[in-house]
């Protein structure tokens, strides 16, 4: 049975202490699926497009990948993580499993090259964001320019929600489908996908609220592997703090994701 891919972890690596407290925690919650399941921990070293100057961005790329690499070795798990311009690729790619591009880097084709040379050089996964300003069936494009370095297999598509006016985003749930016809699978943003860009002012809104709503919609949907932030206090994180799940929350939230991927097969 292919197992379901699920990326969770903080967005923003606050501290190495944070990092092993939320792997613990994850691998304690989640140890009831592991047969159904691949947990990645995910953590971002940057967070390159902050609402204010004033937020925080994160500890940089070599205190971040240090940490974790850390936590990879000291947990046994394998790690995803953003980079933000094409000469990051290699190194990010030589700690990570995952390689992943934001949102709104999605359509530079140098970031998708290099993500992908660095995929195919450290035998990673380059996984892509669909921008918020992208129809789904416009991603053609971008699995056309990482196909001439890599296969399918290594690659991910992710929705993340279109923007809708003006501070909100929507899923469209028929993105699944219409993405997964270019030969690639496909990840549902379960978290970024109830933001409200910059609706708060300073900092991005969101509607945690619908999270769990959206995420089993996309699984009777057909997306096949699932990301989504989460925190031990996620009023207090120093990033996405309106749309990351308290983390107590993950483990139901993963079991009925589960059991919906479980009738459709």
């Amino acid at each position: 049975m292919t197992k379901t891919k699920f990326f969770i972890g903080t967005c923003v690596v606050e501290s190495q202490e944070m990092c092993f407290q939320v792997a613990d925690k994850l691998q304690e919650m989640l140890k009831p699926f592991e047969s159904e399941i691949e947990l990645f921990y995910k953590g971002s070293f940057d967070k390159a497009n902050r609402t204010s100057k004033d937020s925080f961005r994160g500890l940089g790329m070599e205190e971040g990948l240090k940490i974790l690499s850390e936590v990879k070795k000291r947990n046994g798990l394998k790690i995803i993580t953003d980079f933000h311009e094409p000469s990051q690729a290699e190194i990010v790619a030589e700690t990570v499993d995952v390689l992943q591009i934001p949102a709104f880097l999605c359509r530079q084709t140098d970031m998708i090259v290099a993500g992908a040379t660095a995929a195919k050089n450290n035998e990673c996964i380059l996984k892509i964001k669909k921008g918020q300003f992208l129809a789904p069936w416009d991603t053609e494009n971008i699995v056309k320019k990482a196909l001439n370095i890599i296969p399918k297999e290594q690659i991910l598509l992710t929705e993340r929600g279109s923007s809708f006016g003006y501070n909100n985003l929507v899923v469209d749930m028929a993105s699944f489908m219409i993405m997964k016809q270019f030969g690639v699978e496909t990840v549902h943003d379960c978290t970024h996908s109830v933001q409200k860009p910059g609706g708060l002012g300073n900092i991005t809104g969101g509607k945690r609220d619908q999270i769990e709503t959206l995420s089993l919609a996309a699984a009777a949907a057909g997306a096949d592997h699932f990301f989504m932030e989460c925190h031990p206090d996620p009023v207090n994180a120093k990033s996405d703090s309106t749309t990351s799940l308290p983390i107590e929350t993950v483990g139901e939230l993963v079991k009925k994701i589960l059991r919906i991927k479980k009738v459709l097969q």
